[in-house]
């Protein structure tokens, strides 16, 4: 019995070192959200979360939140241990910060900005125009962010949808592939169908993007 309670003391203890709290000056998150507080990229949002190293996955968020002198604001993280936040200024001028609760130790955990659209956007079918709408709305905020480097920034090929099962395959009514839970949409398949008819609501749409 008392190798037993040893070697559960030993893995809390464990526990308790590893998982760590973080706190990230909210501006860092400003001044990427920021960019895309306009309508012609509406439909976009950045994704936070922090990627294990060495690992390629994600490392587990218990929870997270904005915290400031006044309030604590929560954020709800994904299954995937990815959070929003919203685009306030005045969180940025009033020296806010995000709080996060890592079940592992922070310095294997590098932060990740994954550009998506937003949940609103996401469902089983799409016309022509609403998938036209969401390639526009990438294509726009690629334009912008190279207005003045744009021979280092990619161009937007077509989107990308991702769904919950990584095993699904299956060829839609449009004659399109979704291979291993991926459909890549080229902008000329947007262009040739009426629109899109999936067995879901992908998981994401994220853009497709060469240099």
């Amino acid at each position: 019995m008392k190798r037993i309670a040893s070697a559960l003391i030993g893995a809390l203890l464990t526990t308790s070192v590893a998982a760590e709290m973080v706190n990230v000056e909210y501006s860092r998150f400003y001044s990427h959200v920021k960019k895309l507080d306009n309508e012609d990229t509406q439909a976009l949002q950045f994704a936070f979360g922090f990627l294990r190293v060495g690992e390629g996955r994600l490392c587990e968020i218990n929870n997270a939140e904005i915290v400031t002198d006044k309030q604590t604001i929560p954020l709800v993280v994904s299954d995937e241990y990815r959070f929003t936040v919203p685009t306030e200024k005045a969180l940025k001028l009033a020296n806010a910060y995000v709080r996060i609760d890592l079940t592992e130790a922070a310095n294997v955990c590098d932060m990740s900005v994954q550009l998506e659209t937003k949940s609103s956007y996401l469902t089983a079918s799409y016309t022509k125009e609403e998938l036209n709408f969401i390639y526009g709305q990438y294509e726009a905020f690629f334009n912008e962010m190279g207005s003045f480097l744009s021979f280092l920034m990619p161009t937007v090929k077509g989107l990308m949808l991702q769904f919950d099962d990584k095993n699904l395959d299956y060829i839609t009514p449009e004659g399109l592939h979704i291979n291993n839970g991926i459909l890549h949409l080229e902008q000329s398949e947007i262009n040739e169908n009426k629109g899109l008819t999936l067995p879901r609501a992908p998981l994401r749409v994220t853009a497709m993007a060469s240099s």
